[in-house]
């Protein structure tokens, strides 16, 4: 089942055009990277999918429901998304109990459920000890993995990720493709993660999209034209 459609994408900052024939797809149970250099707008095409960008032609469709039939969810990690500063007012574990909220709990106490996914969610990037901590008081990377712990609490169906890993050693950025490899064969959670070029990670994704610069014109402008199926390894 396809969660996500993207066809013929095109999109201009003022007039000149940044993204021009972008077509793909993101299934369910897949894990999909999205690469290219530095200025390829892979963030702005983040944002086109999920509807926070409109592209001046082409179109995308997302999936209402997903293969159980349940309104369809998204859990987004923005790029920097982890620049708390030090008076940040929330320990590591209230941050993460907010990712249950979204699932229509604002005015609802938490479950028991809903505890042990907070748990589940912060064990998984190895954050758990660090639960009554103040968020402020956390490094670059233990605040990346938090954040995502928030997105795991969630339970998206899918899971559009922009630049995950900054801040993370070589070791916590395997465990962390491990994950999301797990998600996808365990849980068929479908994860769109823009990343840079990693030899680590292919063997863990099942497609990479990238983007690459349109030739013949004259600005900087991205189309796609590779998608390169990996074959299966050892996860």
């Amino acid at each position: 089942m396809d969660y996500i459609q993207v066809k013929d994408i095109m999109f201009k900052y003022d007039d000149e055009p940044v993204l021009s024939d972008v077509s793909f797809h993101i299934s369910e149970g897949e894990f999909v990277s999205l690469t290219g250099e530095n200025g390829a707008a892979k963030s702005t095409l983040l944002k086109i999918v999920l509807g926070l960008l409109k592209p001046a032609s082409g179109e995308v469709t997302r999936t209402l429901v997903n293969t159980e039939g349940e309104k369809f969810q998204i859990g987004y990690l923005p790029q920097q998304v982890a620049s708390f500063n030090e008076g940040f007012p929330s320990t590591v574990i209230e941050l993460v109990r907010s990712g249950r909220f979204q699932r229509g709990k604002w005015f609802k106490r938490l479950s028991q459920t809903d505890h042990e996914k907070v748990e589940e969610a912060l064990r998984s990037v190895d954050m758990w000890k660090y639960k009554d901590a103040q968020i402020g008081e956390l490094s670059g990377g233990q605040k990346q993995r938090i954040c995502m712990a928030r997105v795991l609490a969630a339970e998206p169906d899918l899971f559009v990720l922009d630049e995950p890993t900054t801040g993370m050693d070589k070791e916590n950025r395997k465990n962390f493709y491990k994950l999301m490899r797990h998600y996808a064969d365990s849980h068929n959670r479908a994860i769109l993660m823009v990343t840079h070029d990693d030899e680590d990670l292919t063997r863990y994704v099942d497609r990479e999209l990238r983007l690459t610069r349109k030739e013949d014109t004259e600005w900087r402008c991205f189309c796609m034209n590779s998608c390169s199926a990996h074959s299966s390894q050892e996860h």
